[in-house]
């Protein structure tokens, strides 16, 4: 009787196991895999870091906005050199599954680098 009783607890302990290996194993793997065209791969560290640098220098220039060192114009123009930042990074996305090659991401790193340098001197104009 107590053989039957631990024959069958540790069946069901095996399969426990096997059920929340597997459940581990496909979580492991969604967030590994290609995200698909037009979808971000949030484990993806080339777009982690443009997105990164892209949150940064938005905070900077609505930091010169709330401070008035950046005038409208200057503000309007940051804003579409982001935007034109923004809009590469996701066409370059969308041609290799939610990637960025080390490429792409080389060249909008120069794009962001050349936005970060204007954003300073915008802000340190006057």
């Amino acid at each position: 009787m107590i053989d039957k009783i631990t024959h069958r607890f540790l069946i069901l302990a095996v399969g426990g196991m096997m059920f929340v290996g597997s459940a581990a194993a496909q979580t492991q793997n969604s967030n590994t895999s290609g995200a698909g065209p037009g979808q971000v791969d949030p484990g993806h560290p080339r777009v982690n870091e443009v997105n990164g640098r892209e949150t940064n220098q938005q905070d900077r220039i609505a930091n010169g906005v709330k401070n008035g060192t950046l005038t409208p114009g200057q503000t309007s123009r940051l804003e579409n050199h982001e935007q034109h930042i923004e809009n590469q990074q996701k066409a370059d996305m969308a041609a290799n599954n939610g990637h960025l090659t080390k490429g792409e991401q080389k060249q909008l790193n120069r794009e962001q680098n050349r936005t970060s340098r204007q954003i300073y001197k915008d802000k340190h104009d006057k």
